[in-house]
């Protein structure tokens, strides 16, 4: 052998360019992944048991595996008005490939969407949607989702959708699963824990600012408003030194305070007169706010048909009418407020009036019984879906205040007729709702004087904590 020649080759080699080294690797590389392959293929063969564990793993449809995921947002003249989350959840099919043949879709409501159009971008068909909705009973919760609320809905392209969880609010939950061509439809409830708490206060400028300062959410401020509405004009009788006492419960779940529960008893004192109120409920599951003589707090009519206004005019026959300039009898009591503050029916009846009326401009009459009737006039629209024939539920929004017809200024014209003759809605006498049924008198009692004991003992706290900081000590 000619050693001059190998020693050249060994030096050329030496020096050969790596692409060069590579190619002549390439088939070297090739043949070690080939025999690994080969062996891995003869050990899966050899350990059955480990192979079969391996390829019998599939996910539950029960928890989505969150194998692929997409956000999309998406909404037809409204880009922004939901969010979904599709995360795909893969079921093993008879030919043991990995289609998709359920995804589940984390809905986060916004602004302006519906619940058809979530059902529409996800494919559902629209036939669902109605027959869904057409069972009722806890299904009709779907139809008051509001934005920030959260949807997951499980849908396949054979059926449409699968399965529904819809979290009505803190304590409650709807669960829906397509059972062949129907739904079963659940709902569960959490039990909170309980805990009474007190407030009280003295108003100062207004009842709101008093009552933040006890520590009264506005939600709370308004329904202790609204138990003694039929007795107190919030609008026109509120006095400084006028004072509020009230018992109500205050829910948790987990330890976490999720918001205040009933008001448990009230009192108000308005211009030295003192107002008490009772929560009860009776033996039939009937709840309803009592005087401590049993007596409704409800009345026929409420005292004012717009909430927290102000009086800009008052019933005189004798009133020089502002625009015609000439004396004109004002049969009526004004509210001043906003332009579109909602009008509320001050007690139950039948429309007998929707439509322009004269100087009053947009007006609507309610007759109340054979007695009673009721006006509201220079409205900037009425609330839709009432009509003349319409029945109206006390407390019912009706109109939104404008100033139509011959009107200064947006305000409600508010007129009270017994009999067909104008009474000053600020001083007629209103009739009473039924009393409690005398059988449960002795239980009410009962009840009714604990509470009213610890009404006594907040109030005079409250009143000796005032005393002591205006003496300075």
């Amino acid at each position: 052998m000619n050693h001059q020649s190998i020693i050249n080759r060994d030096i050329k080699s030496h020096h050969m360019g790596k692409g060069a080294r590579m190619r002549l690797l390439r088939p070297t590389y090739l043949l070690l992944t080939c025999t690994a392959v080969v062996l891995a293929l003869l050990l899966w063969g050899i350990d059955p048991e480990h192979a079969a564990a391996t390829r019998h793993v599939a996910l539950p449809l029960e928890v989505p595996a969150p194998t692929g995921s997409a956000a999309i947002t998406e909404a037809a003249g409204n880009p922004d008005s939901v969010e979904i989350n599709t995360l795909n959840n893969l079921a093993p099919t008879a030919a043991g490939t990995d289609k998709p043949e359920a995804d589940w879709h984390v809905v986060t409501v916004k602004s302006g969407d519906s619940l058809a159009g979530i059902f529409s971008r996800l494919g559902i068909p629209p036939r669902q949607l109605h027959d869904l909705l057409e069972q009722g009973g806890a299904a009709s919760n779907l139809k008051r989702i509001y934005p920030g609320q959260t949807l997951r809905l499980m849908t396949s392209d054979d059926e449409g959708l699968v399965r529904l969880s819809y979290q009505i609010d803190k304590l409650s939950s709807l669960e829906i699963s397509r059972d062949g061509k129907d739904f079963d439809i659940s709902t569960t409830h959490l039990t909170p824990e309980r805990r009474q708490v007190n407030a009280s206060g003295i108003i100062d400028s207004s009842l709101f600012v008093a009552a933040q300062k006890a520590g009264l959410s506005d939600n709370l401020t308004m329904e202790l408003a609204g138990i003694f509405a039929w007795d107190v004009d919030f609008a026109l009788d509120i006095r400084k030194g006028d004072q509020f006492t009230v018992l109500y419960e205050e829910q948790y779940l987990d330890g976490e305070n999720i918001g205040h529960g009933d008001i448990l008893a009230a009192e108000f004192v308005n211009q030295g007169k003192r107002y008490r109120a009772i929560r009860y409920t009776d033996a039939s599951g009937k709840t309803d706010y009592y005087s401590p003589d049993g007596k409704s707090m409800r009345k026929t009519f409420l005292r004012t048909p717009v909430e927290f206004s102000r009086i800009s005019s008052r019933f005189n026959p004798g009133r020089k009418h502002p625009i015609l300039n000439r004396i004109r009898a004002h049969k009526g009591v004004d509210y001043a407020a906003g332009r579109g503050t909602p009008i509320k029916a001050t007690g139950n009846g039948k429309i007998v009036h929707r439509g322009k009326k004269g100087g009053y401009g947009n007006t609507i009459v309610i007759q109340h019984g054979s007695k009673y009737s009721t006006l509201y006039a220079h409205m900037s629209k009425y609330r839709g879906g009432l009509k003349t024939g319409s029945r109206v539920k006390q407390g019912q929004t009706i109109g939104y205040i404008g100033s139509s017809g011959l009107a200064t200024g947006p305000h409600l014209h508010y007129e009270f007729r017994v009999n067909g003759a104008h009474r000053d809605p600020l001083k007629v006498k209103l009739p009473g709702a039924d009393p409690l049924n005398k059988k449960y008198m002795d239980d009410f009692h009962a009840k009714a004087e604990s509470l009213m004991a610890q009404i006594d003992l907040v109030r005079d706290i409250q009143l000796a904590s005032n005393s002591t900081g205006s003496s300075g000590l």
